[in-house]
């Protein structure tokens, strides 16, 4: 059972930090990501069973999700459209891809694809169990990530993003393009999530299209469940409550899925669970400790 949430919680920090990167740093409502998620999933899956190496693989889905950010960031600022409407107007096309890519079906099967993560449980095998060696490989793998992102943000350009959501003029006067700023940061950010969508895919065996419904939401709930488990402007301790949240939001669904009949609670409930506690934390935020809107972003 933990080690199951655990294992859920670190493959979607991958998206929650993504989304952290969107909605708190740039101050970007993307909604992108409920199709670059299925993205990740689907040119994972095919490439696997194409025979491709996981990794090789797990880099495709990354540049398939960067691409997908790309496209919104251009919708946004070449064709002045509104950010969420962008990402909404992105998500929507790429349904079709998404179905274009697995061959259109729905749903492929990585059932009898040799994965990454049956490689690693193989390798473990008198060792760990296969639970315990995915567990371990994400713990790394996720740290790794977390390392990459905060040394990111300590570079130059890291520091320039991060003041572009709070203060878009100051970029404009160091000499930046704030369009292209915006444009790197929307594609890392879905690149990112097209990773989290990849091992998704290897961890529940199989890719659907329809994997993406609700992701940002629940990247969203993970990140603002991460704000009140730690207080913090340190990019560090930001980046690392955004994982810790998303292990803690897995964990408040596993627990409605599991013992939500003892208040008529269903499956199908769990987005109202999810809406419940975003709606929740907002109004912690903004009765509590200053309003949602005025959180500093992307402090080192």
């Amino acid at each position: 059972m933990i080690q199951g949430i655990l294992i859920e919680g670190l493959v979607f920090a991958i998206m929650a930090l993504a989304v952290f990167i969107t909605f708190r740093v740039l101050d970007f409502a993307d909604l992108t990501v409920d199709g670059s998620f299925p993205l990740g999933s689907a040119v994972m899956a095919m490439l696997l069973i194409a025979g491709v190496n996981p990794f090789l693989a797990m880099g495709a889905a990354f540049l398939a999700g960067a691409a997908a950010g790309a496209v919104t960031a251009v919708i946004h600022s070449k064709l002045k459209i509104p950010g969420l409407l962008a990402g909404i107007l992105t998500m929507t096309m790429l349904y079709s891809i998404n179905l274009r890519i697995m061959g259109n079906k729905a749903n492929v099967s990585l059932l009898r694809v040799d994965t990454l993560f049956r490689q690693i449980a193989a390798r473990m095998e008198g060792i760990l169990s296969t639970e315990y060696a995915i567990l371990a490989f994400l713990l790394v793998f996720t740290a790794i990530a977390l390392v990459l992102i905060i040394l990111f943000f300590h570079t130059d350009f890291g520091i320039t993003l991060g003041a572009l959501g709070s203060n878009p003029q100051m970029v404009t006067s160091q000499g930046m393009n704030p369009e292209l700023v915006k444009l790197i940061g929307i594609s890392l950010a879905n690149g990112l999530v097209g990773i989290s969508g990849a091992l998704a895919a290897m961890y529940q065996g199989f890719a659907d299209v329809n994997a993406g419904t609700g992701t940002a939401v629940a990247g969203l709930a993970s990140v603002m469940i991460g704000e009140f488990l730690l207080r913090s402007n340190r990019i560090g301790l930001l980046t690392f409550r955004v994982v810790l949240g998303s292990i803690l939001y897995r964990a408040i669904m596993f627990a409605g899925r599991q013992y939500g009949y003892l208040v008529q609670l269903t499956a199908n409930d769990l987005k109202l669970i999810t809406g419940i506690l975003i709606v929740s934390c907002l109004i912690i935020s903004k009765y509590g400790n200053g309003t949602f809107f005025t959180r500093k972003r992307g402090s080192t």
